[in-house]
């Protein structure tokens, strides 16, 4: 916005407008009507995609805070803002009367917030689905309406000229508006939207008259006194957000909206101003009322934040977020322009004002904001650390059906007993399409939600059956989760962090359906795995799925199971799980460990190769008399084999378990990182996940959770010693 605002400066009579004759050569009249005809269009366009965006079953999920923080934000920055008015008016301050009449209308104007331009923007900076952009979004919302109401007072007072009669018109004519939107044509789109088939695409004939509907609404809300982008933006709202309908629209009109018409309703608005028109004396005056609005919403928004226990870092950020202004403003600028609430000069002053206010704070934002500081645990959480007669709780995304068996059957063999039951925090991710706002929905296991979608209930249905076939060792608590891929991640870690989970569970992006033969989920689930597992506070265990591993685990009474074993943290997590599996007398459980036979004195006396080789020794010898449990050794000269090695594997075993990371400084992996394009695997998890692998087993490339986390310069062994602190005692008693 800041840009092409900026591009319509340079372009209209603030700069190159003022050389002679190039206004009329390269926009002549002809051409700035059609401009305008596409700019408005393209505006109604949008306040109607903002409308779709917005739930307003939200406003039931409002918090008292939020509530508190809403109209602290908006209350004080109106009381110093037209307080700073009253003053210049009252002082004896040389103020024209056209920008005298104006002041009270900037106060006002200044004071309020948009909750979609507040939405777009920290979607744009991936920051909402953190703490302080998730307050940030509801005490908007509060604030939006109840700044909104005030400034369609002002307006509409303006627009008939203070009479009342007129007034008390144009308010019953949009009342009435909005009880037919609401009553007769929603209830008529959620008929066609229900005889739609389940699943199918919507017919392109309920799209159109949709669309039509868009201009419909703008005209009448024009009929009836109200400003044109009122009718959209209510009709925008009477749409069901979210798929079927609402993610439709978002997907055939958003990209020429956002690409197109908003840019060239900005480039317009930039082309009619003259920064240069307006007199410093004017500039000062209004500048300076704006400034104590801009001050009132950060001082409110701030202190009402810490007022309500929220740290100072990100009371700031809110503080700094609510003053961010975008189209909505700007149309409403203008809008207040034309009902001559506001003067020429106040219009151009308040676009300035919104350009330096807007770029100056979002550095300040990027700055503040430190997502890896928010994930930060004081006490370890792996499968290694977990006592023998704890909980195990595990986090299992889910962004597809089709995973769904292989989770089922993989938290299966994770052994829940009456002295280590499983509690299973469920999240079925789903990309935010056709909303503003990210959603968490908790799924109730004693009834059916019918606003839940088809897909989430089948995921839910699936690990509820889960649930009741262990008659209380298993519990379930099943979430859905809407928000973008680019921040996803953020919300997942969150829940880690609030139930204490042990281990997330997650699938690789590519799906290998059957040898050679890849599907895959698409580059969000990637971009999602990849910041799990940088900000993740436990242990990750990420499922390359391959569909005919399902039937061979749930038709055969024994599973066989495959720890690759290397070497590092990772390889003992891997362990580790496998040795909560062989506790299970379906499950037999081979340690292949591969060993270079060159020696390096630098790997082969340090604290982690002999950490490795105590824990291996302990955990044979209680294994010792097992005969479900197989250790086998292969010495190897290079990568090459060891991906000599991986190939021998591949089909024999169910399940394969590899540890993520492992130190390229070793023999091992020489050459080895060439190989793959996937770094959520790892050198060797790569190699099992193969488009042109002939392997049929589904592997679990696992990530231990580290305090120094994890690392991309390859050197993060020296802090060996924290794993040596960890306890093996659980290797033991989980393989009893």
């Amino acid at each position: 916005m800041v840009i092409q605002i900026i591009g319509g400066l340079i372009l209209g009579p603030s700069f190159l407008g003022r050389i002679a004759g190039f206004t009329a050569i390269v926009y002549p009249f002809n051409g700035l009507v059609i401009l305008d005809t596409l700019a408005v269009f393209g505006y109604m366009i949008y306040f109607f995609l903002i409308g779709v965006q917005m739930d307003p079953w939200i406003l039931t999920k409002i918090e008292k805070k939020d509530v508190i923080i809403g109209i602290s934000t908006v209350s004080l920055a109106m009381v110093l803002s037209l307080s700073g008015a009253f003053i210049l008016l009252s002082g004896g301050f040389p103020v024209e009367s056209q920008i005298a009449s104006s002041l009270p209308a900037v106060a006002t104007s200044s004071s309020v917030l948009a909750f979609p331009i507040i939405a777009h923007y920290l979607t744009e900076l991936k920051m909402v689905n953190c703490e302080f952009g998730r307050m940030a979004l509801a005490s908007s919302l509060i604030s939006n309406l109840f700044g909104f109401c005030i400034i369609t007072i002002v307006v509409v007072t303006k627009q008939t000229g203070g009479e009342m009669f007129k007034s008390m018109q144009t308010f019953v004519g949009g009342l009435g508006f909005a009880v037919l939107l609401i009553f007769i044509v929603r209830p008529v789109i959620l008929w066609a939207l229900r005889r739609n088939p389940a699943g199918e695409p919507l017919k392109q004939g309920l799209i159109f008259v949709v669309l039509v509907g868009v201009l419909v609404t703008g005209f009448c809300s024009k009929a009836v006194g109200l400003n044109i982008f009122f009718g959209p933006l209510l009709y925008g709202i009477t749409i069901p957000a979210g798929p079927p309908l609402g993610s439709a629209m978002m997907e055939k009109l958003d990209l020429v909206t956002s690409w197109l018409f908003m840019p060239l309703y900005f480039v317009k608005n930039g082309l009619v101003t003259d920064v240069f028109s307006v007199k410093l004396r004017n500039y000062l005056i209004v500048q300076c009322v704006i400034l104590l609005a801009c001050i009132g919403k950060f001082l409110g928004a701030m202190f009402s934040s810490i007022y309500n226990k929220v740290p100072l870092r990100e009371a700031v950020q809110i503080g700094l977020v609510v003053n961010v202004q975008g189209a909505l403003e700007l149309g409403m600028f203008k809008l207040m322009k034309q009902n001559q609430a506001i003067h020429e000069d106040a219009f151009v002053v308040m676009c300035i004002s919104m350009l330096i206010v807007t770029a100056t704070v979002t550095p300040i934002i990027r700055y503040l904001y430190d997502p890896l500081r928010r994930h930060i645990v004081h006490k370890r959480r792996t499968i290694m650390d977990l006592k023998p007669d704890s909980e195990l709780r595990v986090l299992a995304c889910i962004d597809d059906q089709e995973s769904v068996p292989t989770f089922v059957n993989l938290i299966k063999s994770l052994h829940p007993t009456k002295r280590s039951p499983i509690d299973i925090c469920l999240v079925h991710l789903v990309e935010l399409v056709g909303r503003a706002h990210p959603i968490l929905i908790a799924h109730k296991l004693n009834r059916v939600d019918s606003r839940n979608s088809f897909t989430s209930r089948s995921i839910v249905n699936a690990f509820k059956n889960l649930q009741r076939s262990y008659h209380g060792i298993v519990t379930l608590q099943p979430f859905t989760s809407i928000s973008p891929y680019s921040t996803m991640h953020e919300g997942v870690c969150e829940m880690a962090i609030d139930r204490r989970v042990s281990l997330i569970i997650t699938s690789f992006h590519r799906r290998l359906a059957r040898p050679g033969m890849v599907e895959s989920s698409g580059g969000g689930i990637k971009i999602m795995n990849d910041k799990i597992l940088v900000m993740a506070p436990c242990t990750v265990a990420i499922v390359v799925d391959r569909a005919p591993v399902r039937a061979t685990m749930e038709s055969h009474p024994l599973c066989h199971v495959a720890v690759f074993f290397i070497g590092g943290a990772d390889d003992l997590e891997a362990l580790a799980i496998g040795a909560r599996m062989v506790a299970q007398t379906n499950v037999n459980l081979t340690i292949i460990r591969v060993l270079a036979n060159t020696t390096n004195a630098a790997l082969e006396g340090s604290d982690e190769t002999r950490f490795d080789n105590d824990v291996l020794n302990e955990f044979r010898s209680q294994m010792a008399g097992n005969q479900r449990f197989m250790y086998l050794e292969e010495e190897v000269g290079d990568g090459t084999g060891t991906i000599a090695v991986i190939r021998s594997i591949e089909n024999h075993y169910e399940l394969i378990l590899v540890g993520r990371y492992h130190d390229t400084r070793s023999p091992l992996m020489l050459g080895l990182s060439a190989w793959g394009d996937d770094s959520e695997l790892g050198a060797i998890g790569d190699m099992f996940a193969l488009a042109d692998s002939n392997s049929s087993s589904t592997v679990v490339v696992v990530q231990q959770n580290n305090d120094w986390k994890h690392n991309t310069n390859d050197n993060r062994f020296n802090a060996s010693t924290s794993i040596r602190e960890g306890p093996s005692v659980p290797l033991r008693q989980s393989a009893v």
